[in-house]
């Protein structure tokens, strides 16, 4: 059973901190969770484009900004890391409802269910 101690919520929820702050500053993290967070900077451009494709109607400037953060760490984990969909996404509403607007969990959970559908389908025409 996942708890607020789990070391790997406590790992996403320090990388929602830095590229939270990473959006004002543009300085990266430092310590233990600098590379990770690099990782997902790095990727930027890709993961927004992914998060604009889920939800056209937002653009990236106008989505809230710990919106922005739990959704950058939680596509970038849905492309690089064999955490199973269903997982992801539940920790990221998760996150959204313990540090978001009263509506940031639904829009987490919509864009993200869109990505993951998308990503399946894609999956499924290369077999």
């Amino acid at each position: 059973m996942k708890t607020a101690l789990d070391p790997r919520h406590l790992k996403r929820v320090q990388q929602m901190q830095d590229l939270f702050a990473y959006d004002f500053s543009h300085i990266p993290a430092e310590g233990d969770e600098k590379s990770a967070t690099d990782a997902i900077v790095t990727n930027l451009p890709q993961l927004d484009a992914l998060i604009v494709s889920a939800a056209p109607a937002w653009p990236i400037g106008q989505i809230n900004k710990v919106d922005l953060a739990i959704l950058r760490i939680s596509v970038y984990e849905l492309l690089h890391s064999d955490t199973p969909p269903n997982v992801v996404i539940d920790e990221a509403i998760e996150l959204a409802k313990e540090y978001g607007a009263e509506h940031s969990p639904k829009f987490v959970n919509g864009v993200l269910a869109h990505i993951a559908k998308e990503m399946h389908k894609e999956v499924k025409e290369k077999k």
